[in-house]
């Protein structure tokens, strides 16, 4: 049985890079979506209606459905990538990435020489989730612009990680282990 307590510290960089060119990606069709079409507010689109409630400009106000706000191509890669999310927090030794780089990245590498903890990556999936649900949530809300600005916040933290090996979730880990509120198993190593 493999050795669960100590991952070698590659594969969430390997993740998170895949991680950036989907958020990346996600973050450029919501830019185009319906969060940040010119005219639009909120998804409050004016348009002239004959039978309609007037405004004093003349125009009617109507809200989009919720269907047109699911439909949109951001919302769905984001919902794709928030369930990775999930993926990653709940069963991280079956999350795609993870075993992408075990079975076919891991093996044409040199053995590892630098290991670390898996809670703080484990804790920044879950970040990551908060990030994403919370940017889908709003945006189903009605929120103009939530979906790009969360996708482009979840993009930075997962490409500074890919490229400069600096995990902002584990970061915050390791702020609230300090804390103590979290992550304690016993006392703290002088």
């Amino acid at each position: 049985m493999p050795d669960t307590s100590r991952i070698d510290a590659r594969g969430p960089r390997f993740a998170a890079s895949i991680t950036a060119v989907l958020l990346l990606v996600a973050t450029v069709l919501s830019l185009i979506g319906i969060s940040t079409q010119r005219g639009a507010y909120g998804w409050f689109a004016y348009q002239p209606l004959a039978d309609a409630t007037f405004r004093p400009d003349g125009w009617a106000v109507q809200q989009l459905p919720l269907l047109d706000r699911v439909a949109d191509p951001g919302f769905v890669v984001v919902l794709v990538i928030a369930l990775l999310f999930v993926w990653g927090v709940t069963s991280p030794r079956t999350a795609p990435w993870g075993v992408l780089y075990r079975r076919v990245v891991q093996p044409r590498l040199a053995p590892p020489t630098e290991f670390e903890d898996p809670r703080p990556p484990r804790f920044a999936q879950g970040v990551g989730l908060f990030v994403t649900a919370a940017g889908l949530l709003v945006h189903l809300a009605g929120v103009p612009w939530a979906l790009p600005i969360a996708a482009a916040m979840a993009f930075v933290a997962a490409f500074l990680n890919a490229v400069f090996g600096l995990c902002l979730g584990c970061q915050l880990y390791l702020v609230l282990q300090r804390a103590g509120l979290i992550g304690r198993r016993g006392p703290a190593a002088v």
